[in-house]
């Protein structure tokens, strides 16, 4: 198993994954776990699913666990390119070996350890006329190499929804637990050229006996624009579970509407030492008008401007 865990920190040193803000192309939030602040856009249908397999060894219960499943979102842009309805969840399958009794035993347990329905709608821009940097001062040059603090100002958005249990016995439901609890994540994102900082403050379940608490920073750096990795960090803070899990990775644009991507994490602790790789991919149905995105309109230049921007460092 050390050996196992051993390839999956080389995975994530050497390669690293995105969740790359494209404008007029697929705007993905995979491989990573955060969400990005920018909706897809009104009329644009897109799906981001992979499969995922890992193990979690227990140390103190003595517990070897391999698990396996497939992650899924879609996301729907409705009404303004500022509003965006997703649906998120999982399915996992678990195979959990045990020495109990003087015998190795076998548990077994498969269900949608989440399903979660919800709304995300952008708050502020500071990139909605184009690129935020000032203008360059050709008479002064120490005026240039000054901190330009309006880079440090990131686009804001607010996601609401809930997480949703239909099945009475789902093993992943805590005993007294609703089958709707609350989820609300506040999401902050720099772009500053190549690189997307991504931050994601999250409460769920606080109407419950057992809250949880989430931080994810994400950053991305972009190499081209096909080309992108990725190194996340995510706190877990909770009665029932707490963690520090680390993923990286990287994705790929195969056409505008087409990405693949791949990634692997690790945690910081043996209760349980987690790992676990994945790959996936995400499609984009775009039916939002041409005039949008491409004409003269004032929304399809702030969204040109903020493209041709991208790779300008």
């Amino acid at each position: 198993m050390q050996k196992l865990k051993a390839f999956v920190l080389l995975l994530l040193a050497s390669s690293a994954i995105c969740n790359a803000q494209f404008t007029e192309t697929i705007n993905s939030n995979r491989p990573g776990q955060s969400q990005g602040a920018f909706a897809v856009g009104t009329g644009v249908y897109q799906l981001e699913a992979g499969g995922f397999y890992g193990n979690d060894t227990h140390e103190l219960r003595k517990t070897d666990t391999d698990l396996y499943g497939a992650n899924y979102m879609l996301r729907a842009g409705l009404l303004t390119d500022i509003l965006e309805l997703n649906i998120q969840g999982r399915y996992q399958v678990e195979e959990t070996r045990i020495f109990q009794g003087g015998q190795n035993r076998t548990y077994e347990r498969n269900n949608f350890p989440f399903n979660t329905i919800g709304a995300k709608l952008l708050l502020y821009d500071p990139y909605k006329n184009g690129d935020n940097r000032r203008e360059i001062n050709i008479r002064s040059w120490d005026a240039n190499q000054k901190l330009d603090w309006r880079r440090l100002i990131p686009a804001v958005s607010l996601y609401g929804g809930a997480n949703v249990t239909l099945q009475d016995e789902n093993p992943y439901r805590f005993v007294g637990e609703s089958k709707y609890t609350p989820k609300v994540t506040l999401i902050t994102q720099h772009n500053w050229g190549p690189w997307v900082w991504v931050m994601n403050f999250t409460a769920e379940k606080f109407t419950e006996t057992y809250a949880n608490y989430e931080f994810i920073g994400t950053l991305t750096h972009a190499f081209s624009p096909k080309f992108a990795v990725f190194g996340e960090y995510q706190a877990i803070i909770g009665d029932i579970y707490a963690d520090d899990i680390f993923r990286a990775g990287g994705a790929y644009l195969i056409t505008d509407y087409l990405q693949l991507d791949v990634a692997g994490l690790t945690n910081a602790k043996d209760t349980p030492s987690r790992w676990q790789i994945q790959a996936g991919l995400s499609v984009r149905l775009n039916f939002h008008k041409d005039t949008e995105f491409k004409s003269l309109s004032k929304e399809g230049d702030k969204r040109k401007a903020r493209t041709q921007n991208q790779y300008d460092f």
